[in-house]
């Protein structure tokens, strides 16, 4: 740290710099991932043009596939709204539960946290995998599988948005005789709702994509198809089944952006 004398004869005391000590542990770490990954940048740029292969064989699209989209598309979209509303609303009493302003006993916020870390480590392809095996092939089980993927993560960020509400109205309900319950119903509650359906439609939007690759366990929806002609080499299909899952992300997330933007 170094000092320095103002004019009008006071100490200002400069905070040591540790950016050369960040630079170097960066630069180790790199050095370590890359000789881990075996990273070879001269393959990359020998080779890089071959990424560009397949996505030539996607174009022009082969739009007479067009119509055999659509249920796969509407069983995308059904699994990843349902999935999302159901994992919202089982996040909320948890969430509740999981904070520490409204409940005080460590143990219970200590075990409901350490579930939803638990459980938010699972892949959403891996419960899409086990939940095959207990609904069988099918929507079910992609369904499940996004539900518990919005559980979790909807769970995490609404326990730590409740934890920053302003408390001073629950604090006087309750000192006037109002039991918890109400108190939070009347007071917490109106706070997180814009937050809560903020975060569960983000969630919706990132759960459309997901559940576009859950096919490939058999947990149904594009999945399946998109599987199915990659497997076949039929990259024209694959184009096209990207072209309208991009323009049916697009459009979902335009609007639930717009909606957000309401809540705000």
């Amino acid at each position: 740290m170094r000092k320095y004398e103002l004019s009008n004869g006071k100490t200002v005391i400069k905070p040591r710099s540790y950016f050369v000590l960040i630079i170097l542990i960066l630069c180790t770490f790199t050095y370590i991932s890359i000789q881990v990954t075996g990273f070879d940048m001269n393959v990359l740029i020998q080779n890089g043009n071959q990424f560009f292969v397949i996505l030539r064989q996607m174009f022009p699209p082969n739009t007479s596939y067009t119509s055999s989209i659509w249920i796969p598309l509407i069983d995308t979209i059904k699994m990843s709204l349902l999935g999302s509303f159901i994992g919202a609303i089982l996040a909320m009493p948890f969430a509740i539960c999981a904070s520490t302003n409204i409940v005080h006993n460590s143990a219970i916020v200590s075990i409901l946290r350490f579930s939803l870390s638990l459980v938010r480590t699972i892949p959403t392809l891996v419960s899409a995998l086990i939940a095959t095996y207990i609904f069988g092939l099918g929507t079910m089980a992609g369904t499940t599988a996004i539900a518990i993927f919005s559980f979790t993560y909807i769970g995490k960020l609404l326990y730590e948005q409740i934890e920053t509400v302003d408390m001073g109205a629950f604090e006087a309900m309750e000192a006037l005789g109002t039991n918890r319950f109400r108190a939070f119903i009347f007071s917490i509650l109106p706070q997180i709702i814009p937050s809560y359906i903020s975060i569960s439609l983000f969630c919706f939007e990132g759960n459309v994509r997901y559940a576009s690759i859950l096919g490939y366990v058999g947990a149904g929806g594009l999945g399946l198809i998109l599987n199915e002609k990659i497997s076949w080499r039929q990259y024209d299909s694959v184009g096209m089944i990207l072209i309208m899952l991009f323009i049916t992300v697009f459009i979902i997330e335009s609007t639930s952006h717009y909606i957000r933007s309401k809540l705000s």
